[in-house]
């Protein structure tokens, strides 16, 4: 905005008038637009189950670009083959933290139960189909078809049909079930038991019972090689991971962790086998193992109980979920350093890596 200022000036031929504008007293500015979020490039998933939501991390910027409600305790999430659609399992049963009497805590939610139906392209929950009573985590059939569930309070797996939601059959396993996993060629599920110290092999195309395998005490999550040729089960109250054969479903051999208040929790493979990765939990590290030689070869400081985690299709980065930080971490598996810690929602607990399409 200009103001005008007006002068009188006294010449020989008289009076001139005229009027000059100067510059006004600034004005606030404005504030600077939203930057937009980043167009293509990868993206992580992670849920935060206090929060009941979903954060998502742009990969490339380490920018969160969306935070997205799901419902009541999201934890276990899944990317279906096709990569378009994820599942997450929703619970309505309170939290139980070590150490509380469950008999003091309010009663579950049943109507919270079930597994989120989330459509990448749109970024947006398409509905909550049944799931079973207080699903934890699930493994998603290599067809897409079919969804198997891990009911903890009931000690059973539902196996249920993706497209409808229908319950094809319940398999009953050991207690607390937690961990479900996909054999990668398509045709067994591994499902760890905490109370039973064990894991239970699902035939995954016809849905049956088909082994029962002793593992470390308070088993967590299983990591199959590529080739399916070995599982590697968390052994929480072990400090230890179980090495198991998985075409014949028998413990090969065990693998010490040390460390300080090692829980081990979470495992995944390197893209090409050659490594393991495994969340601590209480003992805030990421351990890195070799599977040639089933020897720890490096561990890093991730953050407060990491739990749930993801590798970049490359294998050069990991991403850990630490529950207590509110944050993920990007572990560079070349340099065994954190490159980054994004802040996430409300206790985080499970990640899934999305590749752009």
């Amino acid at each position: 905005m200009l103001r005008h200022a007006c002068f009188i000036i006294l010449i020989s031929s008289g009076l001139v008038i005229g009027c000059s504008r100067e510059p006004a007293a600034p004005e606030p500015s404005a504030a600077p637009a939203a930057a937009p979020a980043p167009v293509g490039g990868d993206r992580i998933y992670v849920t935060n189950e206090i929060s009941g939501d979903m954060t998502v991390i742009h990969v490339p910027t380490k920018q969160v670009v969306a935070t997205i409600p799901l419902g009541k305790r999201p934890r276990g999430i899944r990317l279906s083959p096709d990569g378009s659609t994820l599942y997450v399992a929703l619970s309505g049963s309170p939290l139980a933290p070590p150490g509380v009497d469950e008999k003091t805590l309010p009663p579950p939610d049943r109507s919270a139960d079930g597994i989120g139906v989330f459509d990448i392209a749109s970024q947006k929950l398409l509905r909550v189909i049944p799931s079973g009573t207080d699903p934890e985590q699930l493994a998603v059939s290599s067809d897409g078809t079919r969804l198997f569930i891990a009911n903890e309070d009931a000690a059973q797996v539902s196996v249920v049909q993706a497209a409808d939601g229908k319950v094809i059959t319940t398999i009953k396993v050991g207690g607390e079930p937690e961990g479900v996993d996909l054999r990668p060629d398509g045709r067994v599920v591994y499902v760890t038991s905490e109370e039973d110290n064990a894991v239970f092999a699902i035939d995954a195309v016809d849905p049956k019972l088909i082994a029962k395998i002793d593992v470390g005490p308070r088993p967590r999550s299983t990591g199959f090689l590529p080739d399916s040729s070995r599982a590697y089960v968390s052994s929480e109250n072990g400090a230890a991971v179980t090495v198991v054969d998985a075409m014949k479903h028998r413990v090969v051999s065990t693998i010490t962790l040390t460390g300080e208040l090692m829980r081990p929790m979470g495992v995944v493979p390197s893209p090409d086998g050659t490594l393991l990765f495994v969340t601590s939990g209480r003992g805030k590290s990421l351990v890195i193992i070799d599977t040639a030689t089933n020897m720890p070869v490096g561990s890093v400081e991730v953050g407060e109980r990491p739990w749930g985690l993801a590798v970049s299709p490359d294998g050069s980065t990991v991403f850990t979920a630490n529950g207590p930080s509110q944050d993920v971490s990007f572990v560079d598996v070349a340099s065994r350093m954190v490159t980054a810690k994004v802040k996430a929602g409300d206790r985080p607990w499970g990640v899934a890596y999305v590749p752009a399409r």
